[in-house]
């Protein structure tokens, strides 16, 4: 064992599995992290119906679990860069089962939301997975392991959207169906415990806990204001009051951070040009990635007869109308490495976002027919797909070594941010244009989504386009040890 020394001090590495193994153990944790998160979105209109929750109010069971990332992921990307990677994705695993296992046993609209909120954690298991080999191997091997964690998490995203559905379909119990992703995420808190190595090097300093603080109160608050204005009552005060707070809350926070001597956020390496327009991006990123999932399935589900849109599919031909999109963003994310190769990261990146804007603009003006929607959801993945595996790389390579937990969650937390305000958002945009005949949102209101989330795009690959990439160095590897062995 050769002890390696970092600004808190030795830290003794063990021996460690082999690199195929270890990998291989996150790549678990990655699909099982993918069916969480998107085996619920073919189930929300039951769930919704169970619940006794209208199609607005839906869209808070998937924001409130991105409110929750917001925090969580810089959390514990910096914890993980103190304390070790290992036992901060051990924490947050175990998070992640307790609250998957009380959404799968809840019968209350506010017990869902509290199993979401726990669900935050989930978000970070990435961030922590890519410090994690990042420390362990040299550039090459870690650029193949994070294209290969990115990949796992389409695949379980793609597993489970199918997989949900098609055991709702069989079982047509709703509560014997969310129990799968419980039991499996229950599975990967004793898995963590087997071979995962601990990370060697340590970031000096502590936890910014004011930063901690003013950034979940703010967000909290935009949230809140943004969310009621579901009913288009953009200028009461119900919706002002709060968006002003957080603001200020925002404003305030930014402050204490540039003032900060180890803070949660080092907002001046966000100011670069090698930085921030990827951020930017990212945050682009997350409204039209996650904020187009409710949306998207409560259109699928909606009675045309009642509405004069959609399909009125049951959660399992949701799951295989959206199969073709989940098949290209696992494509898309696999292929990442390969085609970052030819084209250069930069290149992919822009290429991803224009295929996301043009699927989103074609929804917005193809959504008739079934086959509209697959097509669209085929290009959509694509784009997604090689985003995904794009932009932690680049990001990631942009950061100093002893920073990387933070620097991946904090690529991770500005996304799921971008979801988060989506969500409030694409809520409020539905509301504005609610039938006042059959009380559901009016076809106009998820056209309004769609052309939301193509702007967005555009507007990503732009910035993408703008931005200046710089290549990381080899990371040194500690004596006597040249990968995660």
């Amino acid at each position: 064992m050769t002890p390696t020394t970092t600004p808190r001090g030795p830290v003794t590495e063990r021996p460690a599995p082999a690199v195929t193994a270890v990998v291989g153990l996150l790549v678990l944790f990655e699909l099982t992290s993918g069916f969480v998160q998107t085996g619920i979105a073919p189930l929300l209109p039951d769930l919704a119906a169970h619940l006794g929750v209208d199609a607005v109010d839906t869209n808070w069971i998937v924001s409130v679990q991105l409110l929750a990332a917001a925090v969580c992921v810089p959390l514990f990307g910096r914890l993980g860069d103190l304390h070790g990677h290992r036992r901060m994705l051990r924490i947050a695993l175990a998070l992640t089962a307790t609250g998957t296992l009380l959404v799968a046993l809840a019968d209350t609209y506010p017990l869902v939301l509290a199993g979401r909120l726990l669900q935050g954690p989930l978000a970070a298991l990435l961030p922590l997975e890519i410090a994690l080999v990042r420390d362990r191997l040299p550039v090459a091997g870690a650029r193949r392991a994070i294209a290969l964690l990115v990949g796992s998490l389409a695949l379980g995203s793609l597993v489970g959207g199918v997989a949900m559905g098609l055991l709702h379909s069989a079982a047509g119990d709703l509560r014997q169906v969310l129990l799968v992703p419980a039991v499996l995420a229950l599975i990967c808190v004793p898995v963590s415990f087997v071979a995962v190595p601990e990370s060697t090097r340590r970031a000096g300093g502590r936890v910014d806990w004011p930063g901690v603080t003013l950034l979940s109160t703010a967000v909290l608050a935009l949230l809140g204001g943004v969310g009621a204005a579901k009913n288009g009552a953009l200028s009461s005060l119900a919706v002002l009051g709060p968006v002003l707070l957080g603001a200020v809350l925002l404003t305030v926070w930014a402050l204490v951070e540039l003032r900060a001597a180890e803070p949660l956020v080092d907002l001046r390496a966000l100011a670069g040009r090698d930085a921030a327009p990827f951020y930017l991006g990212a945050f682009l990123f997350g409204i039209f990635y996650f904020g187009s999932q409710a949306p998207n399935a409560t259109f699928f589900a909606a009675d045309p007869a009642t509405t004069g849109y959609g399909f009125g599919m049951s959660a399992l031909a949701i799951s295989l109308v959206s199969l073709p999109g989940y098949l290209t963003a696992v494509l898309g994310s696999f292929a990442t490495a390969a085609v970052a190769r030819r084209l250069g990261y930069r290149p992919t990146l822009v290429t991803a976002f224009l295929l996301v804007a043009a699927a989103f603009l074609q929804y917005a003006v193809l959504h008739d027919e079934v086959w509209h929607m697959a097509a669209g959801s085929s290009l959509l993945g694509l784009g997604i797909g090689l985003a995904l595996g794009a932009m932690p790389t680049v990001i990631v390579e942009a950061s100093d070594l002893s920073r990387t937990g933070i620097a991946a969650a904090l690529y991770n937390n500005i996304k799921t941010l971008g979801g988060a305000v989506a969500g409030g958002v694409f809520a409020s945009l539905l509301g504005a244009f609610t039938s006042p005949a059959s009380g559901q949102p009016g076809e106009n209101g998820y056209r309004a989504v769609w052309l939301a989330g193509a702007l967005c795009a555009l507007l990503a690959a732009g910035l993408s386009a703008l931005a200046r990439r710089r290549e990381a160095p080899a990371p040194p590897q500690p004596a006597g040890a040249s990968a995660m062995r």
